[in-house]
């Protein structure tokens, strides 16, 4: 029987859908993945059996989000080297005009929130993304994953226990990161070690994921000495002719893009915490800088 969906129904909630399924997966690809499956069940669905279109589509979503995160949970096991989400290119702008929700929303795509989600159980992951980055109610969480509410309650507090146990306190302060990512990027090029140091934080710790397809540390770097003998050493080797480095709001705050004849090379993101920095990420895994280009 026809189901006369409206895709301009679709269309409106696609960018909720993109939030949850990437806040779920951390990779732009498998998220799209999703929403397209999401998209094919939406064509299938029959009118009368929607009545709140974004509710159902957030909960088709997710359960295939789940069904996609169990999948890749296995594969991430075998990774080479650290793991990093996907960069997600962010440009909240005037959409989301309060600045306390811009703050949320940054805070639950930013790398190192999607880090610590990497070790939530699905379900786990599921109830913290819809509660905490979307703030559904616990019943309509409940609805949405086909569970109890106090179920979802106990859900929602272990995952939100382990989350602010594990993931580190950084500065947002959007000046102060900008001015640090100017600093730090200049100080690299040039090789200052010097200036590095002054602005690495003494437990500072620098996280490469290249999967294995590029060069980068397959451990991570601790202390501002090893991170900036680390820099030093590949500031000394130099770049290439023809690379470039440009500044881009990535999940949710300001980082570098570096190209390398106009082709994505790596992201490098600075987590910023009393004003000095704590964390270096850099993702030079081809694969999830394909989108970038």
């Amino acid at each position: 029987m026809g189901t006369g969906i409206d895709i301009d129904d679709f269309e409106e909630h696609r960018p909720v859908l993109m939030g949850v399924a990437y806040r779920m997966l951390g990779r732009v690809a498998d998220a799209e993945d999703v929403v397209q499956d999401a998209w094919l069940r939406w064509n299938r669905a029959d009118r009368a059996e929607v009545r709140e279109p974004r509710a159902y589509l957030v909960r088709i979503t997710t359960r295939l989000a789940i069904d996609r995160l169990r999948q890749v949970q296995a594969r991430r096991e075998s990774y080479v080297g650290p793991w990093l989400p996907e960069p997600l290119v962010t440009d909240f702008g005037p959409t989301v005009p309060d600045t306390a929700e811009q703050a949320v929303l940054a805070d639950s795509v930013s790398l190192a929130v999607l880090v610590v989600l990497e070790s939530l159980s699905p379900l786990e992951r599921a109830v913290f993304v819809l509660r905490e980055a979307f703030g559904l109610s616990y019943a309509e969480i409940a609805g949405t994953l086909d569970r109890g509410e106090a179920a979802v309650r106990q859900l929602a507090t272990r995952a939100r226990k382990h989350v602010d146990e594990r993931r580190p306190r950084f500065d947002v302060d959007p000046a102060q990161q900008r001015d640090l990512t100017e600093r730090f990027m200049a100080a690299a090029a040039g090789g200052d070690f010097d200036g590095l140091m002054a602005m690495l934080a003494p437990d500072a710790r620098l996280v490469g994921d290249s999967g294995g397809k590029s060069k980068a540390p397959l451990r991570v770097i601790e202390s501002a000495d090893k991170v900036g003998r680390f820099l030093d050493g590949a500031a000394r080797r130099g770049l290439p002719a023809g690379y470039e480095f440009r500044l881009v709001e990535f999940n949710g705050a300001l980082g570098v893009l570096v190209t390398g004849n106009g082709k994505p090379d790596s992201v490098i993101q600075l987590g910023l915490h009393e004003g000095r920095i704590q964390h270096v990420y850099i993702v030079r895994n081809p694969d999830k800088l394909a989108s970038l280009a």
